[in-house]
């Protein structure tokens, strides 16, 4: 590890000792970086996360393939032998190869409210980029803009569904403080079951009546093959989006395993025209509400309570992950097919029991999809920001 990642701050003006940042390299560490997060958040009841477990596996190189293609350091911001902060340093290959701008990432960051803290894990990052010959420095993302994207800017009155941040308010302030600039914003939407207008029913029944078109579920027998399925459509629909990267063959494998632990087959459906797939709809169970109250662990009896919480409870909300049509397909029944997929799973989630959904995030400049969203009665009830600094 070069000691030009190693960065203590000036003193804090309230007097406070300088911090320091050092790379994760002990168990320690590494325990001490899953777990900040907890501890910063103990006063938030919105707040949200993952298991440490997850956590562990997605910093993992054995565990996560997303470092067959990327490279990543992780960090830690020390004071008086407390942990105050974390961040990652990361660079994707693929990310470089498909755009060429020598643009590194970081990730992970978590942070006390203190500008010294922020503008040394920032440094950190940005001097680990640099020596991995980078010019610009972008995030948040863990690791990619295909998981945890973005700082919460807008929405801290709710808890943050799977996949998605929540945040403190003061990120914001002192990143841009830290030199940062807007890089673009991200928008999730909430759905309930009163909010489905009757015009959405409308267009939807106008893409089922069109020729040709089919409904089918995901087959949980060939998982593996439908999710690739699935990823081609989002690969053909979202390939001109800001930032997007594909997922590589070991990536899709691990999702079908995952996806094999929580999905609801009825929840995720695939729509064909002529027998070929056209567009497809994936939504998920909010783990997150399997998870509370477990502080970040399955022991002793975790993993009961969310076997539980999951097959017997249920979660009472869900997330669409992901919605993508065809680009030869978006005309018909004058766009009907994402509707026809959106109302589908809406009806038969309240059918389930469940009263909540979100989905997203989309893009601040995706004019057509946050009409969409806006059509099927969506409330665009939280902002997340990318931010980026020229290093």
């Amino acid at each position: 590890m070069s000691e030009a990642c190693v960065v203590s701050s000036k003193q804090a003006n309230s007097g406070a000792s300088a911090v320091q940042v050092r790379p994760v390299r002990s168990k320690a560490d590494r325990k001490q970086f899953i777990r900040l997060p907890h501890r910063l958040y103990a006063d938030d009841p919105n707040f949200r996360a993952p298991l440490d477990l997850m956590v562990r596996e997605m910093m993992s190189p054995k565990h996560n393939p997303w470092f067959e293609h990327g490279e990543a350091e992780f960090f830690i911001a020390v004071r008086d032998g407390e942990v105050v902060g974390r961040i990652s340093a990361q660079v994707d290959h693929s990310h470089i190869e498909s755009y060429d701008d020598g643009t590194g990432f970081f990730g992970f960051f978590e942070s006390e409210d203190n500008a010294d803290t922020v503008k040394a894990l920032l440094d950190a990052a940005a001097g680990w980029c640099s020596i991995k010959g980078m010019s610009k420095m972008r995030g948040p993302f863990t690791l990619s803009i295909n998981e945890e994207s973005g700082f919460l800017v807008e929405g801290f009155d709710s808890p943050n569904y799977i996949m998605m941040p929540h945040g403190r308010p003061y990120y914001d302030g002192l990143v841009k403080a830290a030199g940062f600039e807007k890089a673009i914003d991200l928008f999730a939407w909430r759905f309930n079951r009163e909010t489905l207008p009757e015009h959405a029913f409308e267009l939807s029944e106008m893409a089922r009546e069109h020729p040709g078109v089919t409904i089918r579920n995901v087959d949980m027998k060939n998982l593996a093959r439908d999710v690739r399925i699935i990823m081609d459509i989002y690969n053909d629909a979202w390939k001109d989006n800001w930032g997007f990267v594909t997922l590589t063959e070991a990536e899709l494998d691990k999702l079908a395993r995952e996806f094999k632990l929580i999905v609801d087959p009825e929840m995720c459906m695939i729509a064909e025209v002529e027998g070929k797939p056209a567009a497809m709809v994936v939504a998920l169970p909010n783990i997150f509400e399997a998870f509370e109250g477990l502080d970040g662990s399955l022991l002793p009896f975790g993993w009961a309570k969310v076997l539980h919480r999951l097959k017997v409870k249920h979660p009472k909300s869900f997330r669409v992950i992901l919605l993508g049509v065809r680009e030869e397909f978006r005309r018909i029944a004058f766009g009907g097919l994402s509707v026809l997929l959106y109302t589908t799973i809406y009806q038969r989630a309240y059918d389930k029991g469940y009263v909540e959904a979100e989905a997203g995030w989309t893009l601040e400049d995706n004019r057509a999809i946050n009409q969409g969203m806006k059509l099927m009665g969506g409330e665009q009830y939280k902002t997340y920001r990318l931010y980026e600094k020229e290093i």
